[in-house]
């Protein structure tokens, strides 16, 4: 590069020597632009201002400027920067000779602030720019000074001849001269952008010039890693590439596709355009049909006439109708007053018979229980009967079985009613299934007490009851009060259950239900198809064990059954650190039944477990209820001291039985029509329903439980003491008037003292179960000590290496 700008220097100073003679003999430059002479001198007066250098090998000046164009001779992307020094040369020569080799321009020099041209002819001895590289060798830069300025430019005058006249006029001369400026000034700035480029090509060299002498100047390792940090950019560049390509051809694949398509819809564009077409001309032929048609008057009038004609005739039509169509009506009237008169003396009738019926019913019913109770009597006194006695009952009990068979087949009992009620739990449902005696008789008393209550209109009174109460307003707007508390514990009606239920839920689960929004149910729900708990495989186990005695639940690919999957797993994941409890699958069954909706069968799961109950209630000690159990047996004690002693003195543990009643609220215990009354006021007020009704059970159950003066007979009646409750009004009666009250405090007082000796124990047990394992361990420890002992002895008799010696030393005596 410093030898292409020292020949450029040397071609511009010699340019301007000859410019310089030719000034001087021109005198109406002189005269008319004084000021280029002192600029000329004063550039020969400056002085050199590089240092010499050697000619470079290979093709400069002349020859490199006589190769072949390059398409591109104004960029640096075919530079190479291994050789950057001669490529520069090249560069420059051509540049010089395409600017200094045409014979036929003329050339100008630009000099000072005020950019004064002058036009200045060319020598006829040919382009001094070029010169043969022997002599450009032989000119030392000594001989040359900086010569022409950097801002003297080149022009070419393709009309301008070679030789001036003298007495051309100096005016046309000027303005030539000024309409060369834009020229100038163009080509001044492509000179000042391909210097640029030439200070950005000499900054590449001199930073690769830099990076070869650290390389050449480093250690071998340091070679290496320079060569490595290469190949892994050359790997990184290709992974890119192959990058690159999957995507151009993904995107190539998504262009087809989308071109089809659009194919596609330019072909259905089409042919809705021809469609519309066609409708378009088949409406104008119509329309042209219309206008032909009542263009003409005759037509117009024929039409007219025959139009009125017939509306004429509909009218009188519908006279004759209307007034036939009245006759009808006061007929028709007049028939219906007599049906009705007649359907309500019907209805009266028919219900007086009900009544009667109804009545008959329960007698028969109360009959066919005595007759069944003493049949059974003389079963269990078989033994002291004659042999000819035996044979009758046995000939009754044959003739009862096959009377009932023979009555009502399919899904009927005794002939009298359904095998199940309204909510699909089994009527007849007793624990002792091989005593049939038995469990006819519990279900005849239940639908005598059924019976006996419609026909006293009991139940009819509550509804009508409740109707008042909700008179004008739905359920979500009740009121807590002393009326509706002694509603509830009387029983909600099943047509009003479902709305009472909602409505007790969400006065427990206003405030979380707030807390995560409305749609908590259905997110819970998306964490259950995304991911598994551990939790879903012991849910899979007790679906099947779930309300084996109700027909909805008996199938695993019912819908309640899926329901309740749903149900379960949803509440996992809203508190994990219960997840599932056994248990909480017929809390969740019960829920279903009766409020039919997933997402409210979750929220009374949830009100239940984490508002109802107190902490710890379903965990995986289950702390809760174990306090549970022990103060309802403070509270049994004080209720009924005479039954409680009577179970210490048979050493009768009652949580046997209890323990169920509490953690799943009476589900599979009580009767539905009982169970479902227990639920109407646990759902209002609270855990202390539970105690309330448990006491009343075993209140119900007692002068049968004190005859009993054997334990295994007293557990036997006790696996089958809810079953004989059928008075479900006289049940209530005893938990809420005859049972002595007791508050919410009280419970939460006992609570809170039976968990602090709760805990004790537990810690208490934890201590001495850690001191039994390490005890264990030491011993274990122990043991394998002289174990080893024995070992090592052994190997040292008989010679063997020992463990802590290499295997071919032996260890020294």
């Amino acid at each position: 590069m410093m030898y292409w700008l020292q020949k450029l220097q040397q071609k511009r100073w010699e340019h301007g020597e000859e410019q310089n003679h030719l000034l001087t003999d021109n005198h109406n430059i002189s005269t008319e632009h004084p000021e280029l002479l002192p600029a000329l001198s004063r550039e020969e007066q400056t002085g050199e201002f590089l240092d010499p250098v050697k000619t470079p090998t290979g093709h400069v000046g002349v020859e490199a400027a006589s190769l072949p164009a390059m398409l591109q001779p104004t960029t640096l992307s075919n530079i190479s920067l291994k050789h950057l020094g001669t490529e520069l040369q090249n560069f420059g020569s051509k540049t010089v000779f395409q600017f200094s080799g045409n014979k036929k321009e003329n050339r100008t020099c630009l000099e000072g602030p005020n950019d004064t041209h002058e036009e200045l002819p060319q020598a006829k001895g040919g382009d001094p720019a070029v010169k043969d590289p022997q002599q450009e060798e032989g000119t030392t830069p000594a001989q040359k000074p900086s010569g022409g300025c950097l801002k003297s430019l080149t022009i070419r005058h393709n009309s301008t001849p070679l030789s001036l006249e003298k007495d051309e006029i100096a005016p046309d001369r000027v303005s030539r001269l000024h309409s060369d400026i834009p020229e100038l000034t163009n080509e001044l700035n492509a000179q000042r952008e391909l210097v640029k480029l030439l200070h950005r090509a000499l900054e590449a060299a001199q930073q690769e010039k830099r990076a070869c002498a650290s390389y050449l100047s480093a250690d071998e390792s340091t070679r290496l890693e320079l060569v490595r940090h290469k190949v892994r950019q050359i790997g990184e560049l290709e992974k890119q590439v192959s990058l690159l390509e999957k995507e151009k051809q993904e995107l190539e694949l998504r262009l087809r596709l989308q071109t089809n398509l659009t194919d596609e819809l330019k072909q259905h564009v089409l042919l809705l355009m021809e469609k519309n077409h066609a409708k378009q001309e088949v409406i104008l032929k119509l329309s042209e049909q219309m206008a032909n048609e009542n263009c003409l008057p005759e037509n117009r009038d024929k039409l007219t006439a025959e139009t009125m004609r017939k509306l004429e005739e509909r009218i009188a039509q519908l006279k004759d109708d209307q007034d036939a169509y009245k006759t009808q009506n006061k007929f028709l009237n007049s028939e219906i007053y007599q049906v009705t008169k007649l359907w309500q003396a019907t209805a009266d009738r028919e219900k007086a018979l009900e009544m009667k019926c109804a009545a008959l019913e329960a007698k028969c019913c109360q009959i066919e229980s005595k007759y069944l109770s003493m049949i059974r009597k003389l079963q269990d006194n078989a033994s002291k009967q004659e042999e000819t006695q035996q044979q009758v009952v046995k000939q009754i009990i044959a003739d009862q079985s096959k009377w009932e068979v023979k009555a009502k087949p399919g899904n009927q009992v005794g002939g009298f009613f359904n095998e199940y009620d309204e909510y699909g739990f089994k009527i007849v449902s007793s624990p002792v299934q091989d005593k049939i005696l038995l469990a006819k008789i519990q279900a005849l008393e239940r639908k005598s007490m059924q019976l006996i209550a419609n026909q006293e209109g009991q139940e009819k009174a509550i509804q009508v009851k409740w109707a008042n109460h909700l008179s004008g307003r739905s359920a979500s707007e009740l009121l807590p009060s002393p009326e509706l508390k002694n509603m509830i514990r009387n029983g909600v009606p099943k047509e009003y259950r479902q709305q009472v239920w909602k409505w007790c839920i969400n006065r427990w689960v206003r405030h979380i239900r707030e807390r995560y929004g409305s749609k908590r149910y259905q997110e819970l729900l998306r964490l259950c198809k995304n991911k598994d708990r551990a939790a879903s495989k012991q849910i899979e186990l007790d679906l099947d064990r779930t309300l084996t005695n109700n027909r909805l639940f008996n199938s695993p690919t019912s819908r309640m059954v899926q329901k309740l999957r749903r149900v379960l797993l949803a509440y996992s994941w809203q508190n994990p650190e219960i997840g599932y409890c056994q248990g909480l699958n017929r809390l969740a069954a019960i829920a279903l039944l009766i409020l039919r909706e997933e997402e409210d069968a979750f929220w009374c799961l949830v009100a239940i477990i984490d508002c109802i109950m107190p902490e710890d209630y379903y965990s995986k000690t289950l702390t809760g209820s174990q306090v549970d159990q022990r103060v309802f047996k403070d509270l049994l004690s004080e209720k009924l001291p005479r039954l409680m002693s009577h179970f210490d003195l048979h050493n009768v543990d009652l949580s046997y039985i209890t323990f169920n009643w509490f953690l799943v609220v009476f589900v599979d215990s009580l009767q539905s029509s009982i169970l479902l009354r227990v639920w109407d006021a646990f759902l209002y007020e609270g855990t202390k329903v539970i105690f309330r009704y448990a006491l009343a059970i075993f209140k119900y159950n007692e002068e049968e439980l004190l005859n009993l003066s054997d334990n295994l007979a007293i557990y036997d009646y006790l696996g089958c003491l809810t079953q004989n409750i059928s008075e479900g009004r006289r049940l209530m009666n005893i938990a809420f008037v005859e049972m002595n009250p007791f508050p919410l405090k009280l419970l939460q007082n006992r609570r809170a003292v039976h968990l602090e000796k709760l805990k004790a124990e537990l810690s208490e047990l934890e201590s001495i179960r850690e001191a039994y394992v390490k005890e264990k361990v030491e011993q274990k420890v122990s043991i394998d000590g002289v174990s080893e002992d024995e070992d090592e002895t052994e190997r040292n008799r008989s010679g063997a290496p020992t463990s802590d010696l290499p295997a071919g030393d032996t260890p020294k005596s």
